[in-house]
């Protein structure tokens, strides 16, 4: 065996342990749709395999997420801890299945086998090995940037088994950032705590609960992607790659992180493009680019589906659509009326002020998930924020007659 499959073999086994340590019987959620998945993948001819594997996973996905709500909602039952993370990692999964289906359809990745080797059962299996252990492997199991099944394979290729000085810092300074994060979202969460809940909040006070309350999901969020981000770069796998006769070159670090732009910038539009990126990236891939008449509404759609669909998620999500078209229409038309360098400066001051209370809007729709909080939250003065956009939207475009160019996003929260 060679030395690349014995690492193969040694990720995989250890994605298994972990799955079984973490997630108990459960984890068997995750083996069943991870060897129907290659299954499909090793079988499926390549113009139609990503349709297979996207049907298949999907499918898999939802079951699980009606049965977690069905518990929750109608059963009044409080679901095993071990069970969201059985379904976080299968999210992470449906993401690492329909992007290798999808390289396959585009003959980014080659899947087959000599015509004299077909019938060797053994080299099926090492036909399938990369497979299982891309979508099982340990270092990418719970967490972590989607990373390319080409990547995935260059790593494994080219890791010498030692940690270089330069990982081995990046590692160390995302697992610092990770920790005060974390310090300061406890912070932030006694203050909310000390607060009115969105629920018993009235007239425009509620409007702070509101901002500091998505403030702790947001801090919660770029913890726990530093930390993800932490172990892949202490894997080897985060780092920018060298060239490999064998396969592609990899460049650049593989991050979701970027705080500042999220939090300095003026504009939604930049905001979806920058949360989680490389999740965004993916239905951008998947949905944005393969859907010619609706793109947004779309891909808004396929996000709330592969959240979960609860009745918040899928507001949440829509919402997100919409405000993100009307976001065009509003800077298209307010943009060309500031002139000067001060103007701007108020300009982009005030969007900037508009733009973090239409997120943490939408980011509290979509984190309270039943109907009784959005209920809440539909009735109280946080609503006008979004309203605003939406009357934008039916203004301006109709008095347009047409509208500016789609916008290039792409929308996923998790």
């Amino acid at each position: 065996m060679a030395p690349f499959e014995l690492r193969y073999t040694f990720l995989l086994v250890g994605g298994c342990l972990l799955a079984s340590a973490v997630m108990g019987c459960n984890a068997l959620l995750l083996f069943v749709p991870a060897f129907c998945s290659v299954a499909v993948i090793c079988s499926a001819d390549p113009q139609q395999v990503h349709r297979w594997a996207f049907f298949f996973q999907m499918t898999w996905q939802t079951l699980c997420h009606f049965w977690l709500q069905y518990k929750e909602y109608y059963l009044q039952e409080t679901a095993c801890t071990k069970f969201p993370i059985n379904l976080s990692a299968l999210m992470l999964m449906s993401q690492k299945v329909t992007s290798l289906a999808l390289d396959i359809h585009e003959r980014k990745v080659r899947k087959g086998l000599p015509d004299e080797e077909k019938r060797s059962l053994k080299r099926h299996l090492l036909q399938a090995l990369p497979f299982f252990t891309y979508l099982l492997s340990f270092p990418t199991l719970l967490g972590g940037p989607l990373c390319s099944f080409n990547r995935f394979q260059t790593w494994i290729r080219c890791s010498r088994g030692s940690l270089s000085a330069q990982s081995l810092w990046e590692a160390t300074q995302r697992g610092l950032r990770a920790l005060f994060l974390s310090f300061l979202k406890n912070v932030v969460r006694k203050y909310v705590s000390s607060q009115a809940d969105l629920t018993s909040c009235a007239h425009f006070g509620c409007i702070s609960v509101m901002w500091t309350s998505a403030l702790v999901f947001r801090l919660t969020y770029y913890s726990h992607w530093m930390l993800d981000e932490s172990l892949l770069l202490a894997a080897g796998l985060g780092l920018e790659l060298g060239q490999d006769p064998n396969t592609e070159t990899v460049d650049g670090l593989l991050v979701d992180t970027d705080i500042w732009t999220l939090e300095t910038t003026h504009m939604v539009s930049v905001f979806t493009r920058t949360w989680n990126k490389s999740t965004a990236q993916w239905p951008r891939r998947l949905i944005f680019q393969r859907n010619a008449s609706c793109p947004l509404l779309a891909t808004s759609a396929f996000s709330a589906w592969w959240h979960g669909l609860h009745p918040g998620q899928v507001f949440g999500f829509l919402c997100w659509a919409v405000v993100v078209e009307a976001e065009y229409h509003f800077h298209h038309f307010f943009g060309t009326l500031v002139k000067s360098p001060l103007q701007r400066r108020l300009y982009q001051t005030l969007t900037w002020c508009y733009t973090q209370l239409v997120v943490a809007y939408i980011m509290m729709a979509i984190e309270m998930r039943s109907l009784p909080m959005l209920r809440f939250l539909l009735f109280s003065y946080n609503s006008f924020f979004p309203l605003v956009y939406f009357i934008s939207l039916l203004l301006l475009a109709k008095g347009r007659g047409g509208k500016p160019a789609t916008p290039h996003s792409h929308i996923s929260c998790a």
